[in-house]
């Protein structure tokens, strides 16, 4: 099923039991061009067996469980030691049941290690299991040249040849890796400071700042902005970073439907309306929370809809660019210059390094007031040791590749190239009959698996052919939505993309469904 998002005359709004597929009503004025999403509702034949695959393995897995606790089958998963049966558990059995009895089945499809550089390409050195899945052992041999559709490398920057590298190299052997300090004592380089001023020119914004990590700019830094007796509005299917920023706040914490503006605005109305519980004062702060590309379902923010209601109600927006930030817009600056809007109008802009720079860590951007706050407020930035050199000239180098300032045009053609491969990706696996979720625009492809016994299958069978793959089932995704993810980068040539399409292996396993 095709979703068009359509004009407020022409609008319809579909949605099911379990998940969503809907098109809310929007003014067309905002947006510049049509703005096109797919979502496929799962179909009922499959759910069926889907759900009855993992109540097989569940069966099976309570009764391996009834055999672990008579000892007849070995168990090798943590567990309290017989003397400390009476204690507090440290190891909640329960919990562990899916760890025990599903994830074990299909380990293998994760944590495989790699001994190159995590470029269009890569090299894996190959492991054995004997116990199946407990423990792994090197055979000593390296698979080669698999091409690497799972990276977040989408502008191919993670690589170890080219201006990037160079730069920091020469860094390296001025400044050493380590600071050894935090950004307040005697670790703020000069190297920091003028990261953080091409940071700020890049987005166009006052000020930026940045952290050493891109978990912690989320989780660290909303509590500094928010707390008790504000509203934080998420939408369901945020980052755990920006989740568990918003519950380590202590504000109240209110979740509105994915990219459905009319779940936000009525949210919106309620909070205006009704103000605090019990004493019904109004909040002090009300803060919208989103993510440019959400990375589990390739689709992007709506956000000139977002920034429209965020005036209308006067109230704060937070966008999290990790994954749109270098991979969106003309010129690489992600969501907002995807959508031709002023940087001025996103109260707090957040984003990693991680991803299109192939760096570390991230940032956060807007008035020269908030950073200043944020200096000497965020945890993150009092307590954590600072950025290494390396890495920051790494952010300096790339970042000025994107924005043309060395001269070369190399960044503005990876950024094309990036957003001819997406186009080009997308439209083959439709035409295959592969069910794919997100945005046309978006570089994270999901490629919907569905049934548990395919997570497996499919990671196994693509690297055989020497695809690597990221696949993805229950508790991350839906019970009944387990995909395989693909990154796509500006790295992979048409020729590796349509390596995937002369699998017809995988063509007739994976669309019977």
């Amino acid at each position: 099923m095709l979703v068009l998002h359509i004009d407020k005359s022409h609008c319809c709004h579909l949605q099911h039991n379990h998940h969503y597929v809907y098109a809310a009503s929007y003014n067309s004025r905002l947006y510049s061009r049509p703005f096109i999403e797919y979502f496929e509702e799962t179909p009922m034949m499959v759910a069926v067996l889907t759900y009855m695959g993992y109540g097989i393995l569940t069966i099976f897995g309570y009764l391996r469980d009834f055999l672990r606790h008579w000892k007849i089958e070995r168990c090798h998963i943590a567990r309290e030691k017989e003397e400390q049966k009476d204690f507090v558990p440290l190891y909640q059995d329960f919990e562990n049941f899916y760890t025990r009895n599903l994830y074990m089945r299909i380990r293998d499809n994760w944590n495989r290690p790699i001994c190159s550089v995590p470029g269009a390409k890569m090299d894996l050195m190959e492991r054995a299991t004997y116990d199946y899945n407990w423990t792994f052992e090197y055979t000593g041999r390296v698979v080669q040249d698999v091409i690497n559709l799972g990276s977040y490398n989408y502008l191919g920057f993670a690589e170890n040849t080219g201006p990037c590298a160079d730069s920091a190299a020469e860094v390296t052997m001025k400044y050493g890796v380590g600071v050894a300090s935090t950004r307040q004592e005697i670790g703020n380089l000069d190297r920091h400071e003028e990261m953080e001023k091409q940071v700020a020119r890049f987005l166009g914004v006052e000020s930026a700042m940045a952290f050493g990590m891109g978990f912690a700019t989320n989780s660290m830094n909303i509590p500094a902005l928010v707390g008790k007796g504000c509203l934080i509005l998420s939408d369901e299917l945020n980052h755990a970073s920006l989740v568990l920023g918003a519950r380590l706040s202590g504000s109240t914490i209110r979740v509105f439907k994915h990219n459905n503006m009319q779940s936000l605005e009525k949210l919106l109305r309620e909070a205006i309306v009704h103000g605090q519980p019990r004493t019904r004062r109004p909040w002090k702060k009300i803060l919208i929370v989103v993510e440019g590309i959400y990375s589990m379902e390739g689709s992007i923010v709506r956000l000139p809809e977002v920034i429209a209601l965020k005036k209308r109600y006067r109230a704060y927006l937070y966008l999290d660019e990790a994954h749109s930030i270098g991979a969106l817009g003309p010129r690489g600056r992600g969501v907002v210059d995807y959508f031709g809007l002023d940087p001025c109008d996103v109260d707090v802009m957040m984003g990693t390094f991680t991803k299109s720079f192939g760096a570390a860590g991230g940032y956060i951007a807007g008035k020269r007031e908030l950073i200043e706050y944020l200096r000497s407020h965020s945890h993150s930035a009092v307590y954590a040791t600072s950025m290494s050199p390396p890495v920051v000239e790494q952010i300096i180098t790339s970042m000025k590749c994107i924005m043309g300032e060395d001269g070369t045009t190399i960044g503005s053609e990876r950024v094309q190239q990036l957003a001819e491969n997406t186009v080009y990706f997308r439209k083959r696996l439709r035409e295959m009959g592969f069910i794919i979720y997100g945005n046309n625009d978006s570089p994270v492809v999901p490629l919907m698996l569905y049934m548990p016994a395919k997570i497996g299958a499919f990671g196994r069978e693509m690297l055989k052919r020497n695809i690597g793959v990221v696949v993805v089932g229950f508790p991350a995704t839906p019970i009944i939505e387990s995909r395989a993810r693909f990154c796509i980068s500006a790295g992979h040539s048409k020729n590796m993309l349509d390596q995937l399409y002369s699998l017809k292996f995988v063509h007739s396993c994976f669309t019977a469904v």
